[in-house]
């Protein structure tokens, strides 16, 4: 209704009015129709230059189309509320200024496809490096604000290179620059954290901004293993534009970047996460408190973030990076910028279209098929070629004591060193002769173990050559080989810790069990 308002009123009768004094009739002449028609075709785009001064550039409007859908679209209903009501309506009825072929949906669908892809090549290349600029802008400013709490009220200290004065209160980080402006450089950090947690949070999960800023602490959940005990971390994340609750799984970065959200907006005082009521703005309801875990302390309340504020933190990201486009202007990044590198990387990575329908929670996988990749067509050419030689009996729903092997085949991948990364299906090439698989992930907790196992091969070698056993010897030296290599990838790894997720106190909900996508 907002954007209708808008294109009915601002858009179109607002600009004719102001064009054309005088006028007031929905009748319009031909050259006053076009004249309208030209100048919907560009809008003029403000964007504010590091010195302050606002820089005014006209660009081709990417609504259009929509516009004139609507209007015409008036037209139409008035003169269909005309045969209802002629005394009513009657008067107002006038030819439509909008052709048929103005508001042809294939081109509009194109051109909107066409920009949104354009806008993902510009941004895909450059995600790791808008990440790690993420990071260190929120790194600076928070070693800016620990500057500011270590200088007492009224004295001096200087941040890249200028001069500031501290206020006087001693709970506030607030400071004037040279120049007598006010500065709140606790503000700035807080900024520069929910950037941070933003990009992280969207370019790992493929979420929308709405269901990130819905996600709560009781989001996360465990599931564990029937058998072995195994937990697994998911994320639940909320419907925004369907009514289908999905789960992700929680990779190793996500995790991290959960935990510290997690330890920013936890009550000092008590340890749990403060509950908060959010306006949605899609809605236009207030939701029931919910510890939110995009939220923050607003003088002694906890109150929710909204889209807008994400939206400039992430313009202010970029200003502090300086990317700019082919044509020297700021290149922005939306929170829907991140959904679509997601989607598109997974799939030109080698994720089935299908899988990935699933975790971007798209209702109809033709949403998913348009996405930017070049190698959709080619895998799903490859699929239609796969399946019309191989048995159809493949692509069946699994029986009972089929599922029950494969969950069997991962509950067996645990082993006392580490855990077999060896495929559903694959046969042991080693013949269980583990510490010699490259497949074998070993376990941090167990290096002791493989210690052990390093100098018992070394005894044994040294046992072989006293006593001639030639053959056994080049065997050894190869598990001994393997030994020493998994001890290698322990030390060389980094950020061995668990990550304490600090999990909600309530019964783990297992998500459904889908036969046919697993076994698929």
């Amino acid at each position: 209704m907002d954007n209708l308002a808008r294109h009915l009123t601002r858009n179109f009768w607002a600009d004719i009015e102001r064009h054309h004094l005088g006028i007031d009739t929905l009748r319009l002449p031909a050259d006053v129709a076009t004249a309208w028609k030209e100048r919907m075709r560009t809008r003029v785009q403000r964007c504010r230059r590091p010195d302050g001064s606002i820089e005014e550039t006209v660009v081709e409007r990417g609504d259009r189309t929509m516009i004139f859908i609507n209007v015409r679209a008036l037209y139409l209903d008035i003169a269909r509320w005309a045969i209802e009501e002629p005394a009513r309506w009657g008067p107002w009825v006038a030819p439509c200024p909008i052709k048929v072929a103005e508001i042809a949906n294939q081109k509009r669908v194109t051109r909107t496809k066409a920009r949104m892809d354009q806008r993902t090549r510009e941004r895909l290349p450059v995600l790791e490096a808008f990440a790690r600029a993420s990071a260190d802008h929120q790194r600076l400013r928070a070693a800016h604000l620990e500057i500011v709490r270590a200088t007492p009220p009224g004295g001096r200290f200087t941040l890249d290179g200028a001069l500031y004065t501290r206020g006087a209160n001693k709970a506030g980080a607030a400071a004037r620059d040279a120049e007598g402006r006010l500065v709140h450089l606790d503000r700035a950090e807080h900024r520069a954290f929910w950037a941070w947690a933003t990009v992280e949070f969207l370019r790992h999960t493929g979420a929308r901004v709405e269901e990130m800023l819905e996600t709560t602490h009781h989001a996360m959940v465990q599931y564990r293993l029937p058998t072995t005990g195994e937990i697994v971390p998911l994320l639940q994340i909320a419907p925004s534009k369907t009514d289908v609750e999905r789960v992700l799984l929680v990779s190793p970065e996500l995790a991290d970047v959960l935990a510290t959200i997690i330890r920013r907006v936890r009550d000092p005082k008590t340890g749990l996460i403060p509950l908060v009521t959010r306006y949605d703005s899609e809605e236009r309801q207030w939701d029931p408190p919910a510890p939110l875990l995009f939220q923050y302390n607003r003088a002694g309340e906890p109150s929710s973030i909204n889209s807008q504020t994400i939206r400039e933190t992430l313009k202010e990201t970029v200003a502090f990076m300086g990317l700019t486009d082919a044509t020297g202007r700021p290149l922005t990044f939306t929170p829907q910028d991140f959904r679509r590198m997601f989607i598109t990387d997974a799939i030109r990575t080698g994720l089935p279209p299908h899988i990935a329908q699933v975790i971007a929670g798209h209702a109809n996988i033709n949403t998913t098929m348009g996405y930017p990749t070049e190698t959709i067509e080619a895998h799903r050419a490859f699929i239609a070629r796969r399946r019309t030689l191989r048995p159809a009996e493949e692509y069946r729903t699994p029986t009972d004591a089929e599922w029950e092997d494969f969950l069997g085949h991962f509950e067996r991948r645990k082993l006392s060193v580490g855990t077999c990364a060896r495929a559903y299906g694959t046969a042991c090439i080693h013949e269980h002769a583990c510490v010699r698989c490259s497949l074998l992930r070993p376990d941090p907790v167990q290096r002791g173990r493989l210690v052990e196992i390093r100098d018992n091969l070394l005894d044994r070698i040294a046992e072989a050559e006293r006593e001639g056993w030639l053959g056994e010897i080049e065997g050894l030296r190869v598990s001994l080989a393997g030994a020493e290599s998994k001890i290698d990838q322990i030390d060389a790894a980094s950020g061995g810790m668990p990550i304490n997720l600090g999990m909600p106190r309530q019964a783990p909900a297992q998500p459904a069990r889908q036969k046919g996508a697993a076994h698929r």
